[in-house]
């Protein structure tokens, strides 16, 4: 049996090592000193049960259960919890903890439990691993096929009737994290939440395209809007992620053969150049800012985002933008894009939803209101006012 210890205090990890290994020295013990080293066990190694902490510095161990469940279904869960903390062991019970243990861990309370796993795992049946390890393999091959597809690359014989059998009408969804550093928690976070959302909301898979992209292809259920669903998943990795990304989705598509093509629509739409350490001074630091939302302003200009380009703290790049441009951040970016979306305009065969896409607006009733705020014009009056002078 193959045991994961996950705990940010080493003499606990310790301790439950030595406890386990005493009692059964043929078990394997694993252990890790946060959820991101734990995430990498499970992902690299046979685990057959993992005691956790809940409470640890980041992610807890609830969180930590709660993304691990789909892709680990058949890992057996305790919670290690203090007597203040029990509310919480509720919870993980709740959630599908096989058990949990109350600090300090009474070392017969561990055997005892140890003894009970291992009689589980026995019974169950081998014929069920294999199923399930199947399965498993046919999913992971189908993804990677669908991933060298979407890439545009060769996918030899492979027959994909049964996708699109499942998915006669769909949606492409990509998220790209951005950051320099190693990301792999938060590329593991995006494939779970994205997941979750696609079986809550329609069906669907996530494959990753590269270490920073994942891309997913989900088919809505009856009465459930792009919109809906698109607003959903950007909340959820709002609250989960700690480093800026960007979600880009496809248009409703029905032929498999333009998904190579819509694909590198979305990377071109989700593209982000490579940010360089600011030069010393505010102002070489709002120039490049400046330079980053001139050329991206169709797409996620949030105050934090364009701070995070540029290194900055949110608060004080407002207050460097301000005195730089004379002009609010908001403000600005608001001029800006109504500024393009009268140039948009004077081509008569642009729709207004078009004309409001293009300039970073989703809702074409909101780019109506601010554009009217602006010129007390609608976008129709204004194009109206526009053939007649010409």
């Amino acid at each position: 049996m193959n045991i994961l210890v996950v705990d940010d205090e080493k003499i606990i990890r310790e301790g439950v090592r030595r406890a386990i290994q005493a009692g059964y020295p043929e078990c394997r013990v694993f252990l890790a000193a946060s959820p991101e080293e734990a995430i990498e066990v499970l992902q690299s190694e046979h685990v057959d049960a993992v005691f956790t902490d809940i409470l640890m510095p980041g992610m807890t161990g609830l969180e930590l259960m709660k993304l691990s469940r789909r892709r680990h279904p058949h890992v057996k869960w305790i919670v290690i919890s203090a007597y203040s903390e029990f509310a919480y062991a509720q919870e993980a019970m709740r959630l599908g903890a096989r058990d949990y243990l109350i600090k300090p861990i009474g070392k017969e309370k561990l055997i005892g439990l140890i003894a009970a796993l291992e009689t589980e795992l026995k019974r169950d049946s081998r014929l069920t691993m294999e199923n399930q390890l199947l399965k498993s393999n046919l999913k992971y091959l189908r993804e990677a096929v669908f991933q060298r597809w979407a890439s545009g690359l060769d996918i030899g014989r492979f027959d994909m009737t049964d996708l699109t059998e499942r998915h006669p009408q769909f949606y492409l969804v990509m998220v790209r994290l951005e950051s320099a550093n190693r990301i792999h928690l938060e590329h593991f976070i995006v494939d779970n939440v994205l997941s979750e959302l696609m079986d809550k909301q329609g069906h669907g898979f996530v494959v990753s395209l590269d270490s920073h992209s994942l891309l997913g292809l989900v088919t809505m259920r009856e009465g459930v809007g792009v919109e809906t669903f698109s607003a959903e998943l950007k909340s959820h990795l709002h609250q989960c992620l700690k480093i800026p990304f960007h979600l880009s989705m496809s248009g409703s598509l029905s032929d498999f053969g333009r998904i190579p093509e819509e694909v590198k629509k979305l990377k071109q739409f989700g593209a982000i150049p490579a940010a360089k350490p600011v030069e010393k001074g505010g102002e070489s630091s709002i120039d490049v800012a400046l330079q980053y939302i001139r050329a991206h302003y169709d797409a996620d200009l949030s105050l934090e985002k364009v701070a995070s380009v540029v290194f900055l703290n949110p608060v004080y790049f407002s207050q460097l933008f301000k005195h730089k441009t004379g002009q609010g951040y908001k403000e600005y970016v608001i001029q800006l894009r109504i500024e393009r979306a009268k140039e948009l305009l004077q081509d008569p065969y642009l729709k207004i939803a078009d004309v409001a896409e293009r300039v970073g607006y989703q809702d074409m009733r909101h780019f109506t209101q601010v554009f009217r705020k602006k010129l007390t014009l609608t976008p129709t009056e204004y194009r109206k006012q526009f053939d007649c002078s010409s």
